[in-house]
């Protein structure tokens, strides 16, 4: 059972707030009634569910990859008129979200899904799904820095949980790293490398647990085969 306005912007009716505004103007009935209360629950499968007398149907669960170019924003719409990630996905008429972000600097693998079951498992730290980063560090991190980046750091918003982390190889004065994170923290990869002295010169996001780049250029796309989305489902718990 879901809030009945998550169903109605997840069948592509409206945003959740504009789905919101419809219920409580009395334009929606479920199995006949019309309901003005946001607390209500639905069955998709089940139940019933007209906006403005016309019967609603949930669209077909999408799974992109995507990889996202460095300078865009990981949001469907940006008020400063900057580019976004719907500005790449022609040809998708779902409304597709993304799970996590990656910062407007870094580029690589997203995962975009009108699947919000999925979606949520996937975000939530406690399944504990591997995310990859290969980043391009200054400097030359001894084998004590790494130690320290794969027990945790210290942020301000608290201790990193354990992280892998592996020297790829060095060039110049910089390094570059493999490090595989399953948290999600608020720039989390520069601020660790920051914080144990090596800022980050470069960022690429590239692997979500089993799913990489591999086949995709710079703001390209592609569907999750099914049996990627099974194994994605299995990796979940569902």
């Amino acid at each position: 059972m879901e809030r009945l306005q998550k169903v109605m912007a997840q069948a592509g009716v409206a945003s959740r707030r504009k789905s919101e505004e419809l219920i409580r103007a009395g334009k929606v009935r479920v199995n006949g009634r019309t309901v003005t209360e946001l607390g209500v629950r639905v069955d998709p499968e089940v139940d019933a569910v007209e906006v403005e007398d016309r019967p609603i149907h949930l669209e077909e669960k999408r799974y992109i990859l995507f990889y996202k170019p460095e300078g865009v924003i990981t949001s469907l719409s940006d008020p400063q008129g900057r580019p976004v990630i719907t500005d790449y996905l022609q040809g998708v008429p779902e409304r597709v979200y993304p799970v996590g972000r990656l910062d407007y600097d870094t580029e690589g693998l997203l995962l975009l899904t009108n699947d919000g079951k999925t979606a949520n498992r996937l975000a939530h730290p406690s399944h504990e799904v591997d995310k990859y980063y290969r980043a391009t560090v200054r400097g030359k991190p001894d084998a004590e820095t790494l130690r320290r980046l794969e027990r945790g750091v210290k942020l301000k918003d608290g201790w990193t949980a354990p992280a892998r982390v592996r020297k790829i190889r060095s060039r110049g004065n910089n390094t570059v790293l493999e490090l595989v994170i399953h948290e999600g923290k608020n720039r989390q990869i520069r601020r660790m490398c920051e914080k144990v002295g090596h800022p980050v010169r470069k960022l690429v996001r590239t692997r979500i647990a089993f799913l990489t780049l591999e086949g995709l250029g710079r703001g390209t796309f592609r569907e999750l085969r099914p049996p990627e989305v099974r194994r994605l489902k299995v990796l979940l718990g569902f």
